[in-house]
């Protein structure tokens, strides 16, 4: 699965290739098939292993604010710290898109985050849509990441202080 994932990181999921796959994990290409019968079966899986470090990046506990700042802060630090698996979230969404079987993987883990960031924004869906697509729908810069996150927590802070 972990070539896979950098397959899907260095050459997208046109480029991937079951043969090399198999060659980079050092296991002949059918020993490949007996664990994932098909590609589509090795793309779950990596859809699975790409989602699964976003379950917690929405802390418990403090003030909405607070935790929505340090849920930026956690995800700006993953772009910072690991820009494939970014690289590898956006190549799942746009797969997604012609892909029923990941578009539902990806459906259940994006309401996850939404109810997290619900709970963090008033129940504002504008605000909710602003934060995911600023995190998933721009490419940010990883160098950049933590400061644009960072100036994004300072305006949803602003905008809840000025409505409350």
């Amino acid at each position: 699965m972990e070539a896979t994932f950098r397959s899907i990181a260095h050459h997208g999921f046109e480029g991937l290739r079951l043969r090399e796959v198999a060659a980079t994990a050092g296991i002949d290409h059918s020993t490949l098939h007996h664990y994932f019968p098909t590609k589509q079966d090795m793309i779950v899986a990596v859809v699975e292993r790409a989602t699964v470090p976003l379950y917690t990046t929405i802390p418990a506990g403090s003030s909405p604010g607070d935790r929505l700042r340090d849920h930026l802060r956690i995800l700006a630090e993953m772009i910072e710290t690991e820009p494939d698996l970014f690289v590898v979230l956006a190549e799942i969404d746009l797969r997604a898109r012609r892909d029923p079987g990941i578009r539902a993987i990806l459906d259940r883990v994006e309401a996850g985050w939404r109810l997290g960031l619900e709970h963090l924004l008033d129940r504002d869906t504008t605000r909710v849509e602003l934060v995911i697509a600023t995190v998933k729908g721009v490419r940010l810069d990883p160098p950049l990441a933590r400061e644009v996150l960072g100036h994004l927590a300072s305006l949803l802070a602003k905008a809840n202080s000025s409505e409350g």
